[in-house]
């Protein structure tokens, strides 16, 4: 047998040998799946011209952060097969009633098997008439003053949506007045009403807040009004923040 056969079928014999053994590598590296994030914006009211902008800055905090956002305003993807896929829903500035009965069925059901939730704005503006959703998202909107600065008191500074922020932090946005605030949510930032005109909750005035519900882990933040508050770093990490505990991360 001429040598250079001789060399081919060596290493033949070696691949073959090789492929049917896994390889040692001391260590073995396993690629993580990106968690999927749900953001339904579906409106029945009024719609806020923020959505797009919401929804784009959820889709680059993602891809930025290895989570993949899909969003959709078809509540018929609420739905026990479909609803597996998501590691979070975000309820984006929906508004009145989006979900029929059997959807609600079904989103209650996602929750207590352990999926989350958030609300960004007038998710709070919500499902009035579904006292389940009342106490999940936290309270319901009642009405605002126009649009201005206000001061946010920043009462806890240990949570990831928070942990960035100052113990004051000045933003401009429309600020809502609640109705129904579950008292079992623990709050993590307060409007001080004497900084704004038109505020309605007196002393206790939240506006940013979590708590574990019905199997759950659930987020609120009432800012997000205007496309330009997607702008700022503050609020983006404050949605980074609150969407990573969410998903556990943190």
């Amino acid at each position: 047998m001429k040598p250079y056969k001789l060399l081919l079928l060596t290493l033949c014999w070696a691949l073959c040998a090789n492929a049917q053994e896994p390889l040692k590598t001391g260590k073995t590296k396993q690629n993580k799946i990106p968690e999927l994030v749900l953001v339904f914006s579906k409106t029945n009211g009024f719609r806020h011209k923020s959505i797009e902008k919401g929804a784009q800055t959820l889709k680059e905090l993602g891809r930025a952060n290895g989570f993949i956002v899909l969003q959709t305003e078809t509540s018929a993807d609420f739905n026990p097969t479909n609803l597996k896929n998501y590691k979070l829903v975000v309820f984006l500035s929906t508004t009145m009633d989006v979900l029929n009965d059997q959807e609600q069925d079904a989103f209650k059901a996602y929750i207590n098997g352990g999926g989350n939730f958030m609300g960004i704005h007038a998710a709070t503006d919500t499902e009035y008439d579904w006292p389940w959703y009342g106490k999940l998202v936290g309270a319901y909107f009642e009405n605002h003053p126009q649009q201005q600065k206000a001061r946010i008191q920043v009462v806890d500074r240990n949570h990831p949506s928070t942990k960035h922020l100052k113990e004051e932090w000045f933003h401009f946005d429309e600020w809502y007045n609640f109705m129904n605030l579950n008292p079992k949510v623990h709050v993590l930032m307060k409007l001080d009403e004497s900084s704004y005109d038109g505020g309605t909750n007196g002393d206790n005035h939240p506006i940013a807040w979590y708590h574990t519900y019905d199997g759950g882990r659930a987020f609120y933040t009432g800012l997000g009004h205007t496309e330009a508050a997607f702008d700022d770093a503050d609020f983006r990490q404050h949605l980074l923040g609150g969407i990573e505990w969410c998903l556990g991360r943190k």
